[in-house]
C-alpha cells in the first residue's frame, strides 16, 4: 500500500524559508519519479516541482524557479522541498506524490 506523509508546514513570514518533507513507503521509491503539488484556496491543484530518477533531474514551475529546491534521500525514502524567499502567494496546501499515490497535504501559510 502506497503511503506518503508530508510534514514541515506552518506559518512563515514573507521572505523567510521553510522545508517540507515527505516520507514514502509501499513502492520502489528510489526508482520512482516524485512530485510536489500545491492547492491554494479557491484554486486548482498545481504542479510545483518534479524530481526523477535520471541523475535526479528536476523541473520547477516558473513561479518557483530560483526559490524552491526539490531533493530526495533514497536511503530514507524521503523527499524534500526547500522553499526560500517565500511570498504570500505561496500560501497553499502542499502535497507530495509518487508511486501513483498522494499524501494528505500540509498547510503552508505565508503572512506577516
Amino acid at each position: 500500500q502506497v503511503q506518503l506523509v508530508e510534514s514541515g508546514g506552518g506559518l512563515v513570514q514573507p521572505g523567510r524559508s521553510l522545508r517540507l518533507s515527505c516520507v514514502a513507503s509501499g513502492f520502489a521509491f528510489s526508482t520512482s519519479g516524485l512530485s510536489w503539488y500545491r492547492q491554494a484556496p479557491g484554486k486548482e491543484r498545481e504542479l510545483v516541482a518534479v524530481i526523477n530518477t535520471f541523475v535526479d533531474a528536476t523541473y520547477y514551475a516558473d513561479s518557483m524557479k530560483g526559490r524552491f529546491t526539490i531533493s530526495r534521500d533514497n536511503a530514507k525514502n524521503t523527499m524534500y522541498l526547500q522553499m526560500n524567499s517565500m511570498k504570500p502567494e505561496d500560501t497553499a496546501v502542499y502535497y507530495c506524490s509518487g508511486g501513483n499515490g498522494w499524501g494528505q497535504g500540509t498547510q503552508v501559510t505565508v503572512s506577516s
